[in-house]
């Protein structure tokens, strides 16, 4: 078997001591930054305050028992900096909230590596910047924690501004819990790769095959709420993938029937995946080459016109519509 020459860092490559009398200031206390604030309180990191605007999440963050403050006064309090406000307004946000705030020393910590990747975001040089990016959502990471495990993540030092960058970096993935299960030293161009081919090649290929089962289905007599239930509408697609992430991919057959494992092994040996990869590798030089970026700038100046005709064209399909009637009949959605 291949070993991989990665670095992955434990608790005992990390020292909480590090922030001792450094204020850590979470710019954002969505579900990320309520998670990774509550953790890292929680975990001895004494003094923890959040910025935010004046909103639903100003009173959580109070509810909470945090110091609350704007982002601007949080920064200029702070000596690390977790910037956790959604990639679309963080370049707005560090121009006018967060630089004129910064001190020489300080660190800039961000959980993605999008605006550095693609220089929206330009940090001054006297400060460290890295990234402790948690591979799960915020309640997922706080619920790991309060288990006693943690969201395993990624790890990056892009500017090493102090010479202590990834001792810090080390402590922060330590104190929100991450490096109980294992933080894998990597870099903001690598993690804002991975993110977005996963949302931009593999789920659309996974999308277009949903929607293409479905239509055969159908078209051959099947009842549209009998192949949503099949699909995913029963969860049990879902199980599937909760027992791959704990057992491997292939392993996690042994759940199934024969009929299944022979199934989904000779067809996948079959499949002709060369039209799948073209589409991947299209993504990929896209993303690399920042015409996506691009793109995506034009589209949130513009006020997102493509995404909104988007959303129209999908729900009006058939297999979407059919999909919100089933959740409703069988009384599937959420409390």
């Amino acid at each position: 078997m291949a070993e991989s020459d990665t670095t992955v860092y434990g608790d005992g490559d990390a020292d909480l001591s590090v922030l001792a009398d450094r204020t850590v200031a979470i710019i954002g206390y969505g579900n990320q930054g309520r998670a990774q604030g509550l953790n890292l309180r929680d975990s001895g990191v004494e003094d923890v305050i959040v910025g935010n605007r004046e909103d639903a999440s100003w009173e959580q963050a109070e509810d909470d028992g945090f110091p609350v403050y704007t982002m601007a006064e949080a920064t200029d309090r702070a000596d690390v900096v977790f910037l956790l406000v959604p990639d679309e307004v963080q370049p707005a946000v560090f121009r006018e909230e967060i630089e004129p705030n910064l001190d020489e020393g300080d660190v800039l910590n961000f959980a993605s590596g999008y605006n550095i990747t693609y220089g929206f975001i330009d940090p001054p040089a006297d400060v460290d910047v890295v990234m402790v990016a948690p591979r799960m959502i915020g309640t997922t990471v706080r619920e790991l924690y309060e288990e006693g495990d943690g969201a395993p993540a990624l790890l990056a030092v892009e500017q090493d501004a102090s010479g202590e960058a990834l001792d810090v970096a080390l402590a922060l993935a330590k104190g929100i819990g991450s490096t109980r299960s294992g933080v894998i030293d990597s870099d903001f161009e690598s993690e804002t790769i991975t993110d977005l081919m996963t949302e931009q090649a593999l789920l659309p290929v996974m999308i277009t095959a949903l929607r293409a089962k479905y239509e055969a289905e159908v078209e051959a007599g099947v009842a549209p709420e009998t192949v949503l239930m099949e699909q995913y509408l029963s969860r049990e697609m879902s199980h599937i993938w909760e027992k791959a992430a704990t057992q491997g991919l292939i392993e996690q057959l042994s759940l199934h029937s024969q009929t299944s494992q022979y199934g989904q092994l000779r067809f996948s040996q079959s499949f002709d995946d060369d039209p799948i990869r073209e589409f991947m590798d299209q993504r990929l030089r896209e993303i690399e080459n920042g015409r996506f970026a691009t793109e995506w700038t034009s589209e949130q100046q513009a006020g997102y016109p493509q995404l909104d005709r988007l959303f129209e064209l999908f729900r009006s399909e058939e297999q979407f519509q059919m999909e919100q009637e089933t959740i409703d009949r069988f009384d599937l959605g959420e409390e």
